[in-house]
């Protein structure tokens, strides 16, 4: 059996992600498994300017890499170095992401099992302080030498590698190389017993900062499957990689089906906005039907945007639908149109004096006050009832007059006489129109797992 060689790379760059910036620098050096057995280190001609930012990191600047070999030039014989080796790097999916890609642009298609240090000392030396190359040479008294340059960094984490095959009694390194494992594709800074720990069921999973503040929130029909599609592949766009680098823990809750997952989703998403949930922003209704009164003591109807927490009756996502409803209403309830408003709130104009064609203010305002209670009442109440999560519950989702009131977990040996009791079981959520669109979905296409409140 052929033994197993080590690439240990480094490099330095003009950027952060690989798709918009490029190698100024690499240094790979092979590692046999008892010692290092070659060595590459090289500038590189990004052919762009190197940013302020990174020539005060590294002291790489414009005039040294001008007349360094560009990537394309180098990339046969970094393609030789590479290629059945196992690629090393400290942060591995940074330094791996780089390399592909400027491979792929040289024509050679290249693919590698990883192995990264910070991962690999995590689990051989738990328990210290920071992980970081700088820190653990300090910590682990490895020399450190031309720090931020890649050849300096190259000859450290290959120390650091050499440390860590001796102090490896338990055989980590051989288990996180192999083409099956978590780590080859696990974020370097998330733990792999708390993947282990993710279910193949329905629910909703959380991935956390350094600082524990939620940065994402997904639904899953197979929170295993689903969690472990973040880490596939190797897209370099700047969002996927920051996005990698910020995961440092998951957690998750378990729903009984894909449905009570998906509104689990809304709610905590409404309620946390994680900074890389973007998508969800398109559903939020942007017109209201609301009432407010004149400083004559009329009641106004009137259809317009308002802010995201302002009451109102009702909401749309077109203009188009608002205004309908309102003309259907102020029709069936014979209420003098110059009392309904369309577009954005504003007082201006409206007299403070009755004028004297203007319909009896209490009659008035009763129409108005029948319209709203008629548009209300049009709402209807219903429960959602289906599968538990184990076979002693059934689930519950409940719609309180047309909104999303909460939803939980009814257990098997409890008798439901009338159906608002269900809402005792119920913990409560913040719903909006997008849950309502889904929730009315289901009932329309699952009748018989629907229950509906009968009007007292």
């Amino acid at each position: 059996m052929m033994s197993l060689e080590y690439a240990i790379v480094d490099i330095e760059t003009t950027g952060g992600n690989a798709g918009g910036s490029r190698i100024t620098e690499i240094a790979i050096i092979i590692h046999d498994g008892l010692s290092v057995i070659e060595r590459f280190e090289t500038l590189v001609n990004p052919q762009k300017e190197i940013p302020v930012p990174i020539f005060a990191l590294t002291g790489i600047n414009n005039e040294m890499v001008s007349n360094a070999p560009v990537f394309e030039d180098i990339a046969e014989r970094v393609y030789e170095l590479l290629n059945n080796r196992i690629f090393v790097a400290h942060n591995v999916n940074f330094d791996y992401s780089f390399v592909k890609h400027e491979l792929e642009q040289a024509g050679y298609k290249w693919a590698a099992r990883k192995l990264c240090t910070v991962r690999a000392t995590r689990k051989i030396k738990p328990g210290l302080y920071s992980y970081s190359l700088g820190n653990l040479c300090h910590s682990l008294e490895i020399p450190l030498v031309n720090r931020h340059r890649a050849g300096g960094d190259a000859d450290a984490t290959a120390l650091l590698f050499s440390r860590l095959l001796l102090w490896d009694t338990e055989g980590e390194i051989m288990k996180m190389i192999k083409k099956t494992s978590n780590d080859q594709r696990l974020p370097p800074n998330l733990p792999p017993e708390e993947f282990e720990e993710l279910p193949e069921k329905p629910g909703v999973y959380y991935f956390y900062n350094q600082a524990k503040k939620v940065v994402y929130v997904g639904k899953a029909v197979n929170l295993r499957k689903r969690v472990a599609s973040h880490f596939n592949g190797h897209k370099v766009t700047p969002q996927r990689q920051n996005f990698l680098r910020d995961i440092h823990s998951i957690s998750f809750e378990v729903c009984a089906t894909e449905l009570m997952a998906l509104l689990l989703e809304c709610t905590e998403i409404k309620k946390l906005w994680p900074v890389y949930n973007t998508a969800l922003k398109r559903f939020e209704p942007k017109y209201r039907l609301y009432c407010y009164e004149a400083r004559s003591g009329y009641q106004y109807l009137a259809v317009g945007k308002l802010g995201r927490y302002q009451d109102s009756i009702e909401v749309f996502h077109s203009q188009y639908d608002g205004i309908t409803l309102l003309r259907n209403i102020t029709s069936q309830f014979e209420i003098d149109h110059r009392f309904c408003k369309y577009g954005r709130q504003d007082q201006d104009g409206i007299p403070v004096t009755t004028p004297e064609d203007f319909p009896e203010l209490e009659e008035h305002n009763k129409k108005v006050e029948d319209a709203i209670a008629a548009v209300k009442k049009n709402r209807p109440s219903f429960a959602i009832i289906d599968k538990g999560r184990t076979e002693d519950e059934r689930s519950c989702i409940w719609v309180e007059n047309g909104h999303f009131y909460g939803m939980g977990y009814i257990p098997n040996d409890i008798a439901i006489a009338d159906i608002e009791e269900v809402k005792d079981y119920i913990n409560q959520y913040t719903g909006n129109q997008y849950i309502m669109q889904l929730l009315y979905s289901f009932a329309e296409k699952y009748p018989g797992k629907v229950i509906y409140r009968r009007d007292k």
